[in-house]
């Protein structure tokens, strides 16, 4: 089917989208690799949905212009400052590093030093797009390996510029080439100065005019606008979009329509992305691979081997904590967007013939393809026994001695380490357990006496002190682990009070399902105590603020205790909501009005004291 109605088009990229990921999602495969699978599914080697990807991938890849214009508007230029050395230093060692290993192997394998150089410099690249992808989907974003990946990534767009200029420089035209490629410089450093001096100069002033007009789509209007317009003018110049658009972002990071920006584009950017996955999907030239299936292997294996070797050598170095670093490996080994594009250009350079290039392309796509399958593979087996290994190798003393203290903490991170300072400052000495070997290798460094111990084993629980103890700390950062946690010990012992921190209100029913009364959701109380500070400063007494925070905190666990049973049922859970929300109202305007009428009695008895004085 081609292209001509863009009605039954997006009709069936919507289609295979609405299918494939949730199916992908409850397979425990992710959403990308349901993207991927759509694409091949609808694709030219599929059902023949489409017949002609190609327009379809150039589209979509304004989807990765979006994702790194809201990763610049998350990172202040201080920020990206502080992460010049990893963006130039790592990111140059995983590039460079990685390609001189793959320009050695095909020289020696016998290939023409010309296609061996392009073909290095294709498969060093990195799936933006995939990589930032999964770091947010994972929640990942703020960790040394999500900003491991990231560093690396900006590299790579920046280094787009020497890499494309270097391309016509292969060609037989060579004394050409070389006066093109100072142009292009020149005219590429103009364009990124444009963009950075016009960005501080005129971006601001400009939404400000246009925010004063009170007319939210033209607001997302000039939001698409802003991207659109600094892709485009990377784009006359030969760069890549998406560095454009990173340069943008950056330089509204400290503007104040920050965040509605991101409210604005995060849309568009979910789908586009989505849309370049199957485009990805579809581009698989299957022809190719069944032509020459054990070729393919073997480049897609190499490539991710050298990359691998590379990576888990920087890994060491950088350091990366152990279980962080199979997902920095995984996610910078694959094959990038920006390899098609480098072997599109060179191939119409004449550097490598048509062929060539196919078969370089289905090496990125397929590699991109079995991504996200590796990190399930990790997940599932090497994270874990990494993270053994881990405890293996620290000088962690797990528990075997029988304790008895009166207090047991399970979980000792930021949560269960403010409740043991507590404990400590009043002479309560807690039996602490963790399962994170780095961490408590840190926290004894410090003095804290913490035990390496999984809470969900039952003679480890014995073995420190539940059958004697009085009170259970469940501060365990995973939901599924501390319901478990909590259900074993509901069961065997009985009479151990459980105090427990939720994460959220599905975990606070969870717990409360199990019997545990004692529940503190962890963002309620500092939320509530923002509140009272934003009260105060709007002139509120403190003693009034702190009540309305009382109250709305009593009201709030009436209210979850009230909806629990209802949870399942939709409707009903929306009535209950609605009906705590009418009460609180009303509760307020109450105590407003009781406020209003003592403010005004002591308004009045202060104007009597007045006229009584003046009298003579």
């Amino acid at each position: 089917m081609e292209h001509g109605s863009w009605l039954t088009g997006t009709l069936i990229y919507l289609a295979a989208a609405v299918i494939a990921v949730p199916l992908a999602k409850f397979l425990g495969l992710g959403s990308i690799i349901g993207y991927l699978a759509a694409g091949i599914l609808i694709g030219p080697w599929g059902l023949k949905f489409v017949t002609n990807p190609q327009d379809m991938l150039h589209f979509s890849e304004f989807g990765v212009v979006l994702m790194l214009f809201l990763v610049g508007l998350e990172l202040e230029p201080k920020r990206l400052w502080q992460l010049r050395k990893p963006i130039f230093g790592w990111g140059s060692v995983q590039l460079f590093g990685s390609a001189a290993l793959m320009l050695g192997v095909g020289v020696l394998c016998g290939m023409d030093w010309r296609i061996a150089l392009v073909a290095s410099l294709g498969l060093a690249m990195s799936s933006t797009a995939i990589g930032l992808g999964v770091l947010g989907e994972r929640g990942l974003m703020n960790t040394s390996s999500g900003q491991s990946v990231l560093s690396v990534a900006l590299l790579q767009d920046v280094a787009a510029i020497p890499i494309l200029a270097l391309l016509p420089l292969l060609a037989l035209e060579q004394t050409q080439a070389d006066g093109n490629a100072w142009v292009s410089a020149a005219k590429a450093i103009g364009v990124i100065a444009l963009i950075v001096f016009g960005g501080r100069l005129l971006i601001r002033p400009a939404l400000r005019w246009i925010a004063r007009s009170a007319t939210p789509e033209i607001f997302t209007a000039a939001s698409l606008l802003l991207v659109v317009a600094t892709a485009a003018l990377m784009q006359t110049v030969g760069l890549s979009m998406a560095l454009g658009a990173f340069l943008a972002g950056v330089l509204l990071a400290e503007s104040e329509y920050r965040r509605e920006l991101e409210t604005d584009i995060e849309p568009f950017k979910g789908l586009l992305l989505g849309l370049f996955f199957i485009a990805v999907g579809m581009s698989i030239d299957f022809a190719v691979v069944l032509a020459q299936p054990l070729l393919i292997a073997g480049i897609v294996l190499g490539f991710l081997l050298v990359k691998a070797v590379v990576l888990w050598g920087m890994g060491r170095a950088m350091p990366l904590p152990k279980p962080e670093r199979p997902v920095f490996i995984i996610l910078l080994a694959q094959g990038g967007e920006f390899g098609f594009v480098v072997f599109q250009t060179a191939a119409g350079a004449g550097v490598i013939d048509a062929p060539t290039s196919s078969l370089l392309v289905a090496a990125v796509a397929i590699s991109m393809l079995v991504t996200p399958l590796l990190l399930v593979a990790a997940d599932r087996w090497w994270i874990p026994l990494l993270a053994g290994q881990a405890k293996k190798n620290t000088n962690v003393e797990e528990l075997h001695d029988p304790q008895h203290q009166s207090v047991i903490i399970a979980g000792f991170g930021r949560y269960g380490q403010v409740v043991g300072r507590m404990l400590y400052a009043n002479g309560i000495k807690p039996t602490v357990l963790d399962v994170d070997a780095e961490q408590i290798e840190a926290m004894r460094k410090f003095g804290w006496p913490v035990f390496y111990g999984d809470a969900t084993r039952l003679d480890l629980m014995r073995t420190a002190g539940a059958a004697t103890a009085k009170i259970l700390v469940l501060a365990i950062d995973d939901v599924d682990q501390s319901v478990e946690v909590a259900k074993m010990v509901r069961e065997n012992f009985p009479d151990l009070t459980i105090v427990a921190r939720a994460r959220n209100v599905r975990h606070y029913f969870d717990l409360h399902d199990l019997g545990v009364e004692l529940i503190e959701r962890e963002t309620l109380d500092s939320a509530l105590m923002s509140a009272r500070s934003v009260l105060e400063q709007l002139g509120w007494e403190r003693h009034q603020a702190r009540t309305l925070a009382l109250r709305f905190r009593r009201h709030n666990v009436a209210q979850l205790v009230q909806m629990g049973p209802h949870r399942k049922d939709e409707a009903k859970l929306i009535a209950v909501a609605k009906q705590g929300r009418q009460q609180l109202e009303e509760l307020f305007a109450q105590e407003r009005d009781e406020a209003a009428k003592r403010q005004a009695r002591v308004g009045w008895n202060d104007e009597s004291d007045t006229r009584d004085s003046a009298q003579p």
